[in-house]
């Protein structure tokens, strides 16, 4: 009587091994096994992280194996069970690999195809279509749209964290609860014992000290320290939290009246402010895009302020990026003056914090939340929809979409929502927050989120005029490695543009992105369709790009740029100033977020710029969903160049007092997961 082999792998993750019943039923191409019960007498089988082997004796051949259905039945109570991969050796010795690497859950079953990528037009058998579409029409009944806000790109169809398909929910809840992080934050700094003080007012700049001492690091320090200066405020915009504003100035804006006897005492070549413009040495930055947000009024007992300025940035000679000239609205007039280097060092300073809270608020809500993870979740959810597990896309994106959909799930649970920790803290809570994104959805485009693309059309290509930008220039090495390993995988399945039109599975991927993802928004310029090699090589380059680098480059330096909080107020409690000698120490204080709302602000970028315990960085793939050799060559060679560049990057970084590390491989994680 043939015998089969079958090893189970258990995942090691919290509870993931089980005391319920599993069967298993080999399907091949002339016949099936019976259902087998897995089960060795007097042993604990499936627990957590365990590899069990069992023998399968099957009445007659069963030719190739195609399928292997595995059932969870109850024991005594619901136990779900994580199973990793299931090998299959046939009594030829031949060894078959089934990937699986997701939950059972309830008494269903999961049916799993051999571990060798597919597209849809290769497959020929009736038996394995229609797998293949009974996989996609069970996911498109759990993995379902819905629009949390007007405007926005979609979202997961879940309320709650717990209501989410178990494959896509965090391992431990309780390592991503907002609320209890951000309050254990406030503990571990030391900052309860001012919370009791929440509307009042700190003393002076020193004060503020009183709440950082805990959390001092490099970078952190070096900001406390030198905050006030023009080089630091420049710095920033290249190499900060959102290195994504600044752009070449190519005219000065009417709305911006600035002129070259304002500001000339600050140009250091003998050229006009209009040659200075000509010759590629003039940058500004324009949020714009805050005009007319409502400004937090969740707590009527305290008003905040919301500030839309443009600032006027100047390269001298030794490379610096300094602030020359800010205007702190959009319309130009007495009440809006523009204040400059030359004003009083207090009503500069005043309007250089502006300029960072501004930032602040642009940040994120725009530059992290909606075009990271927002639009990773979009991708996300159209790969569930439209593409099975035996897709070579879906192989090369699931572990980029790694717990994206469970930690935006909680943000919209707890952390953006109404009443949620947003609007404890920040000057766009109570509301703003959810305009700023509708109106940045209207600059959402497709190009926007390629990389080269969006430095070039900032004029910010050119690394001989900003030798500096670090952000640039490492993510400009990322985004080539990360290219030419999907190249390298694309390469591998897709002979030509033709497989690529015929794949109409990818197809419906890149549609279901545009269509309901970004509900066909006419300004946005997704793909509907994808016609080359070309075209499905920067599609899913984006993807995993905006998962990892981008995400990774404007989220982990919230801990070194924003815990000093005047370098980055996530409110004001004083409307801009609408003339100059106004401004002196206490009158910044009073400007600035008070005592509770700095501690809240603290908290949560603590918290927001923590690793996951046991992150999976960039090039590593532990759960091989791939088994080709040339794929696991491909991504050794990715693995390779992305240590390479890490140390690279270390090598630029040892003895500045400012290093740059958030576009280092090593420290970029897979995914959106916090």
């Amino acid at each position: 009587m043939p015998s089969y082999t079958v090893t189970v792998s258990t995942g090691s993750q919290w509870f993931a091994g089980t005391d319920d019943y599993i069967y298993i039923t080999l399907v091949g191409t002339e016949g099936c096994s019976e259902k087998t019960l897995l089960d060795k007498a007097l042993y604990n089988d499936f627990e957590r992280g365990a590899v069990d082997s069992y023998n399968v004796r099957v009445g007659e051949e069963l030719g190739e194996i195609v399928l292997v259905k595995i059932e969870k039945k109850k024991y005594w109570v619901q136990d779900d069970w994580y199973c990793r991969y299931i090998t299959v050796k046939t009594p030829s010795g031949e060894y078959l690999e089934f990937p699986c690497f997701r939950w059972l859950v309830d008494d269903k079953e999961v049916v799993l195809r051999d571990g060798r990528a597919h597209l849809p037009q290769d497959d020929k058998t009736s038996l394995v279509k229609q797998h293949r579409q009974k996989e996609l029409e069970m996911r498109r009944k759990t993995y379902r749209w819905k629009e949390w806000q007007p405007g926005f790109p979609m979202s997961i169809d879940a309320n709650r964290h717990s209501d989410l398909p178990r494959d896509i929910q965090f391992d431990s809840e309780k390592g991503v609860d907002f609320v209890l992080n951000y309050s254990k934050a406030i503990e571990n700094l030391c900052v309860n014992n001012f919370m009791h003080m929440f509307q009042s007012s700190w003393s002076d700049f020193n004060d503020f000290e009183t709440i950082f001492m805990r959390i001092k690091n490099t970078i952190s320090e070096y900001v406390m320290k030198h905050w006030k200066e023009d080089f630091m405020f420049g710095y920033q915009f290249l190499n900060g939290c959102n290195p994504v504003v600044i752009r070449k100035c190519t005219k000065i804006p009417d709305k911006f009246p600035v002129t070259n006897e304002m500001v000339s005492v600050s140009l250091e070549r003998d050229l006009t402010l209009e040659e200075e413009v000509e010759a590629g040495n003039i940058y500004i930055v324009d949020y714009e895009i805050l005009d007319g947000i409502s400004a937090n009024a969740t707590d009527p007992c305290t008003l905040q302020y919301v500030a839309a300025p443009i600032c006027l940035l100047y390269k001298n000679a030794q490379n610096k990026i300094l602030p020359i000239a800010i205007q702190l609205g959009q319309t130009p007039g007495e009440d809006s003056p523009i204040f400059l280097p030359t004003d009083g060092q207090y009503d500069w300073l005043l309007a250089k914090i502006w300029v960072r809270s501004a930032d602040f608020q642009q940040h994120q809500t725009v530059t992290h939340l909606l075009r990271t993870h927002l639009v990773t979740e979009v991708f996300g959810i159209a790969m569930y929809r439209q593409l099975p597990a035996v897709h070579p896309v879906y192989k090369l994106l699931i572990p980029h979409i790694r717990f994206t959909m469970a930690i935006n799930t909680k943000a919209r649970e707890q952390l953006i929502c109404e009443c949620g920790i947003f609007d404890k803290a920040n000057a766009t809570g109570g509301g703003g927050h959810v305009q700023l994104v509708q109106r940045a959805v209207k600059n959402l485009t497709y190009k926007s989120l390629c990389f080269p693309e969006m430095i070039k059309s900032r004029g910010m290509e050119d690394k001989n005029e900003l030798p500096t930008y670090f952000y640039r220039d490492d993510g400009e090495k990322v985004w080539e490695a990360t290219m030419s390993f999907v190249s390298d995988v694309v390469g591998i399945y897709y002979d030509s543009d033709e497989t690529v039109q015929e794949d109409e599975e990818i197809q419906a991927f890149v549609k279901d992105v545009c269509s309901f993802g970004m509900q066909d928004f006419d300004h946005c310029e997704f793909p509907k369709s994808l016609k080359t090699r070309e075209a499905l090589i920067e599609y899913l380059t984006v993807a995993v790009f905006s998962a990892s680098a981008q995400h990774a480059a404007v989220n982990f330096g919230q801990y070194d740029w924003c815990s000093w909080i005047p370098n980055a107020p996530s409110t004001m409690r004083r409307p801009p100033p609408n003339k100059k000698g106004l401004a002196d120490v206490n009158y910044i204080i009073e400007t600035l977020p008070d005592r509770g709302r700095s501690s809240w602000h603290l908290g949560a970028v603590w918290a927001l710029s923590q690793y996951q315990e046991g992150e999976l960085y960039l090039g590593m793939y532990p759960d091989e969903h791939f088994i080709e050799k040339p794929v696991k060559a491909a991504m050794k060679k990715f693995s390779k160049q992305l240590a390479e560049l890490s140390s690279s990057i270390k090598r630029r970084n040892e003895g500045k007092h400012l290093p740059y590390y958030n576009m280092s491989p090593d420290k970029i994680p897979n995914s959106v997961a916090v």
